[in-house]
């Protein structure tokens, strides 16, 4: 029997217990995967536009991922699937390049730095008025078209894929979950 793995790498402020990586992890068990939780701590203030402070979070993260992971023997899963948020996608995809292993990764919101390493098989959602990846003027689309990576946009969502409209996010998060769990369960069925 084959094992898999799902590991889940957070933004700053985006914990493991907010929607997407809450239900991910949901959809992720449901589907038979072994789950591990990175919760990051001891981030600076004030990120947003701080460049060293931003390098400074990422150095925290990777670091922490680092720790949190050193107990895994990687090479005990078949399946290795990384779910990224923000800052986290960044960590995940070097994490795996570090490992040496086939990962796909489930990125919400990736950061541009997420795209300086290779990819591969991978679903991208981003928000078209996403400060992190500025707004209008985001690059997202174009790097995953690049990597052939298949990205939904959402329309007005912000860094957590969120629009100020409840009702309009339910359904932004419904349509999200679905497609999260057809590409975690690899069915096309879906």
């Amino acid at each position: 029997m084959s094992r898999k793995l799902a590991v889940f790498f957070p933004g700053i402020g985006y914990t493991v217990d907010k929607p997407l990586l809450y239900y991910s992890r949901k959809l992720a068990a449901s589907a038979g995967y072994e789950i591990r939780l990175l919760p990051y701590t001891g981030f600076p203030d004030k990120i947003l536009g701080d460049k060293s402070r931003m390098q400074e979070s990422y150095r925290i993260a990777f670091q922490q991922t680092e720790e949190m992971l050193s107990d895994v023997d990687f090479s005990a899963y078949d399946d290795l699937l990384f779910v990224g948020k923000s800052i986290g996608t960044a960590v995940a995809t070097e994490y795996a390049v570090q490992l040496q292993k086939q990962v796909r990764f489930v990125l919400y919101t990736p950061l541009e730095e997420t795209f300086q390493f290779p990819i591969g098989d991978a679903i991208v959602f981003s928000g078209l008025d996403d400060p992190w990846v500025g707004k209008e003027n985001s690059r997202i689309e174009a790097l995953c078209i690049e990597n052939d990576i298949p990205c939904t946009l959402i329309p007005s969502g912000n860094h957590s894929l969120e629009t100020g409209n409840v009702q309009v996010d339910l359904a932004n998060l419904q349509m999200i979950m679905k497609k999260t769990e057809k590409f975690v369960k690899m069915d096309s069925s879906l």
